[in-house]
């Protein structure tokens, strides 16, 4: 029974740290330019 309530905790802290990744990833604008990546692929350029 201990050891669940260890789990329980540690599980706990992994996701509010997740979380808080998830929300300065947010407010940092790591997803403000999505399309880019996807487009530089179909171009035609070639790089020598």
């Amino acid at each position: 029974m201990e050891a669940m309530f260890l789990l329980i905790a540690i599980s706990l802290v992994f996701v509010v740290a997740i979380g808080v990744a998830f929300w300065w990833a947010i407010f940092a604008g790591q997803f403000d330019d999505s399309d880019s990546a996807a487009k530089s692929i179909l171009g035609d350029e070639e790089n020598e």
